[in-house]
């Protein structure tokens, strides 16, 4: 494992992430559980531990374990059910694809405009 891709990774993770965590955090569980430095927390402990998982375990094991752990934080830092983690989780990933499709429509019709 290489430290330095791993700060890299942590770096972007926590600049991305967080936000959408936080967010999907405080739509469901409440602003008074769904702090911004917990949604920190979560993400940066669930990038060091999935990393040293991800390279230590393999396959299908080391992904049910990764999600198992972050659901775990997810529920230990915004005080939530499993079910709720796991909603929190679930509403993450889709407004992150959201986000994702939006900009790489922006940058098809940024770079189209450009040619």
């Amino acid at each position: 494992m290489n430290l330095i891709a791993l700060v890299i990774h942590i770096i972007v993770n926590t600049i991305i992430l967080t936000p959408v965590l936080w967010l999907s955090g405080r739509a469901l569980v409440g602003k008074d559980k769904a702090k911004f430095t917990d949604a920190i927390w979560i993400v940066v402990l669930g990038t060091i531990v999935g990393a040293v998982l991800g390279s230590s375990l393999s396959g299908l094991i080391a992904l049910v374990v990764q999600l198992i752990l972050w659901l775990f934080l997810v529920k230990h830092f915004f005080d939530c059910g499993w079910l709720k983690a796991l909603a929190i989780s679930i509403l993450v990933a889709v407004i992150f694809a959201v986000i994702a499709m939006v900009l790489a429509v922006l940058g098809y019709v940024l770079i189209s405009s450009l040619f």
